[in-house]
């Protein structure tokens, strides 16, 4: 997908108390903090996470900094991804990045700048995160970076209200899917789906999440890392299957795009538009993230109320099915800590951001999840994102990392972005194809 979360919520968490918070304009150095034991007193972060986003994140490190004295100062930049490698490579790195994507990390990594993870660190991530995670903050054999929070992906969203009314349920496999895609436009008349893939210059990452969603089911784990490491091309069958997969949807005018018009509406449509429409019922299905939840709090339900994301309220989501019943293969996406000093209280913050008494006080703020195995679940601010959250730590979930997160730029965020906009437009496949493959030589 190759997007922060910050840029996927148009709509604030909203309901986050935040109290008192570090602000930013602290200089390096402060010796209000008191009780460090050395070092920088006041560690600065920066990240692509702006808004409440940015206020709940602040107030995370609020016990932090009483118990140690070391002052965290997190400052949210709506154009990180396009300025911390000019900011590193020029001389301006902050204490701490946060960074959303392994392919950018890597770049970071690039600059000589980023700093080795601490041995504490490291256990943290063994003991907690597991080996893939670990892999995707690791560069020729060095580890820098360790995993901070996560979102699960390839959730269908859709309103058990409705589904009781047409007496349809919850579909177990990829053939059910489709049975009920075509079983609601039957009883209804009406598209089955609703789909936005505008979000101004990354257009296009919603369908991504599409395509990776069905190589994983369709083709399976081993396929989709050698789809990543470019060793499996888009030209390939497997891929273009995918598409075929996706496009029995997004391409057929029959079944989109609920509420908004027709299959050119698509791109057309915000990507965080949807959320109105599965709440007030005009939309019976869209494939969105778990960060969606958080755009239910600022619509409404047909009756005019903010609309209850429950098993049995107005909006609910289950994951995209396999092929065969009780397959669980899904894809997540998460943000990366780096550091660029090896301050020792710097490095205090990377380790407290590594361990699970971070994760617990981030997600009882609300509106994340964290794949953190000794995190709390309960903690998560709804039924919904602790449910996603228990899948995510589960060591039986087949989890693999967002594949356009990992290709390199001018594909992941470049090519395979503008070539789902091509294919919504009319191109034919084989061309868009070739079309997003081609990135690799730019």
């Amino acid at each position: 997908m190759g997007m922060s979360q910050r840029t996927r919520l148009l709509a604030p968490v909203g309901l986050l108390a935040v109290g008192a918070v570090a602000l930013a304009g602290c200089a390096e150095g402060d010796s209000s903090g008191g009780g460090a034991s050395g070092g920088e007193t006041t560690v600065r972060i920066s990240g692509g996470i702006t808004g409440t986003e940015a206020d709940a994140l602040n107030q995370s490190f609020e016990q932090f900094t009483a118990d140690t004295g070391i002052k965290v100062v997190y400052t949210g930049d709506k154009s990180f991804e396009g300025n911390i490698v000019t900011k590193v490579s020029g001389g301006d790195a902050p204490d701490i990045a946060i960074v959303p994507q392994p392919g950018l990390l890597k770049t970071l990594i690039g600059t000589g700048e980023v700093q080795a993870a601490s041995d504490a660190v490291s256990a943290n991530v063994d003991e907690y995160w597991g080996e893939d995670w670990k892999s995707y903050g690791t560069e020729d054999g060095t580890f820098y970076a360790a995993p901070m929070l996560a979102n699960l992906k390839g959730y269908v969203w859709y309103s058990p209200a409705k589904f009781k009314e047409w007496g349809v349920e919850v579909p177990k496999t990829l053939d059910e899917l489709m049975t009920l895609t075509a079983t609601i436009q039957q009883k209804t008349g009406a598209a089955p789906w609703c789909a936005g893939f505008a979000s101004d210059a990354a257009s296009g990452w919603p369908g991504t999440d599409w395509v990776e969603d069905m190589v994983l089911r369709l083709s399976g784990p081993d396929v989709y890392d050698q789809w990543v490491a470019n060793e499996v091309k888009f030209t390939d069958p497997q891929i273009k299957a995918a598409f075929d997969a996706v496009g029995d949807i997004l391409l057929n005018p029959s079944y989109v795009n609920a509420g908004f018009g027709d299959v050119s509406s698509i791109n057309s449509t915000a990507f965080a538009d949807v959320a109105a429409k599965v709440a007030d019922g005009s939309c019976p299905m869209t494939h969105q993230a778990s960060f969606l939840s958080a755009n239910f709090l600022t619509v409404t339900n047909a009756a005019g109320e903010t609309p209850t994301v429950a098993p049995d309220g107005d909006v609910y989501a289950f994951l995209t099915p396999g092929v065969t019943e009780g397959e669980l293969a899904v894809e997540g996406g998460g943000e990366f800590v780096a550091a660029f000093s090896d301050d020792e209280n710097v490095q205090k913050v990377v380790e407290y951001m590594s361990s699970p008494e971070f994760a617990d006080a981030r997600v009882k703020l609300g509106g994340v999840i964290s794949a953190n195995k000794g995190a709390d679940p309960s903690l998560a601010s709804s039924e919904f994102l602790t449910e996603a959250m228990k899948t995510l730590q589960d060591p039986n979930t087949t989890l693999r990392f967002d594949a356009s997160d990992l290709m390199p730029a001018t594909v992941g965020a470049g090519s395979f972005w503008k070539g789902m906009v091509s294919w919504i437009d009319g191109t034919p496949t084989d061309q868009v194809l070739s079309d997003i493959q081609a990135g690799y030589e730019n």
